[in-house]
């Protein structure tokens, strides 16, 4: 366990625990904002698609800077986002300020995973890759959970405008922090590294020499998409097709989310020791559909233990996969490139989080949740068949 490197590990965790739960805190406090605002709360709801909207860009972009000035101070960049979010939600109190906040950190979390990957790669032996990067990527359920706990007591207590700001303490302390790290951690920067408008896109090339990448990154699109349809249409789909009631429903949501964060670190180390990553990649897509076809025929008939079942194991394939993936980015990009490769991850997730969900929504309209469902597991099984069938080849981890 020396082997690990702890420092910038513990910072990537942190970093991007504060910057999720920033964009969740929005979402935890939406009822009380869209009276307060008297607006429907679909509208603050579409903070965190601007969030992820902007991230995606952003996961593009960052890679050249981090060479220029340090995966380090990329980080600080982050943080600095976090609190421009959090002091304009806080102070500004409209519909646009709210829009201008969510811009304002988008421009910053598509750089967690490069800036992470950049600081990890070069620092963690390949035996325990997969396992370090799962870890890494707890913070994004970390953040989200702290969200939903922290910020409604505080709304209940005082307001959502106080309940957003008490977020700045961590978010300063964790820029300072990062100012510790820089002269040892920051040490492999480029000052002259040119940051041109081809070089911004440097990820997308990536596409266009590896086509293992080229692979990856559809799977990733769909198995992301997935997730959140699980996340945005449990409750609603079991209080109104298989007789929950809300507090039930929102037990097997937070099932299925805690199923993820656990696995992830647990698929890290099989990863490391048994089972290739990409093999894993390849199976999760098939069981996270066969989840999903089950979600799909849910109804009062189901017996409790059938549906938490299927949450447990739908949280460990569809939001435990992504720890697996980055490793697996970042191992593809090499230590030279592992900010482009996992920039590339990043932003293609987020696009499958923007986009699928809107679809689901559609399709559960139009047909129904067992054709939405049913949709979504085909679209995840034929991403881990496309996982096997173009990348088998090269399914070592190492």
């Amino acid at each position: 366990m020396s082997r690990i490197p702890y420092i910038p590990l513990l910072a990537a965790l942190f970093v991007q625990t504060l910057a999720t739960m920033g964009a969740y805190s929005v979402a935890a406090a939406a009822p009380s904002i869209s009276r307060d605002l008297q607006v429907p709360g679909e509208y603050v709801g579409l903070f965190i698609s601007i969030v992820y909207g902007f991230g995606m860009v952003s996961a593009m972009f960052s890679p050249s800077f981090i060479h220029r000035y340090g995966a380090v101070r990329v980080s600080q960049v982050i943080m600095i986002a976090t609190i421009a979010m959090i002091v304009t939600a806080s102070q500004g109190g409209t519909l646009i300020t709210l829009a201008i906040a969510a811009v304002l950190l988008g421009c910053g979390y598509g750089a967690t995973a490069p800036t992470s990957s950049h600081l990890l790669m070069k620092r963690t032996p390949t035996d325990i890759r997969n396992m370090v990067f799962s870890v890494r990527q707890i913070g994004v359920p970390l953040g989200g959970v702290l969200g939903g706990l922290i910020v409604p007591p505080l709304v209940l207590a005082f307001d959502w405008k106080t309940a957003i700001f008490v977020q700045i303490v961590p978010a300063l302390t964790m820029l300072l922090l990062l100012q510790l790290m820089r002269r040892e951690y920051d040490a492999d920067k480029d000052p002259g590294h040119i940051i041109r408008a081809k070089g911004l896109i440097g990820p997308l090339m990536l596409l266009k020499t590896m086509p293992e990448m080229r692979v990856l990154t559809l799977a990733v699109f769909f198995y992301a998409g997935t997730q959140l349809c699980f996340v945005a249409y449990t409750s609603v789909h079991l209080t109104s097709q298989a007789g929950f009631g809300l507090v039930a429903a929102g037990q097997m949501l937070a099932t299925y989310q805690i199923s993820g964060v656990v696995s992830r670190p647990i698929w890290g180390v099989i990863a490391d020791k048994w089972i290739p990553a990409r093999a894993m990649l390849v199976a999760m897509g098939f069981v996270m559909a066969a989840m999903a076809a089950l979600a799909g025929s849910f109804s009062e008939q189901w017996p409790w233990l059938g549906i938490f079942l299927v949450s447990v194991v739908a949280g460990a394939t569809a939001s435990g996969y992504t720890g697996l993936a980055f490793a697996e980015f970042a191992r593809m990009g090499g230590q030279d490139r592992a900010a482009e490769a996992t920039g590339l991850g990043a932003s293609s997730q987020f696009f499958g989080v923007m986009l699928l969900p809107s679809t689901f929504s559609f399709l559960v309209a139009g047909g129904g949740y067992d054709l939405a469902y049913e949709i979504i597991a085909i679209l995840a099984a034929l991403s881990g068949a496309g996982l096997w069938i173009f990348g088998g080849q090269r399914w070592s981890s190492a």
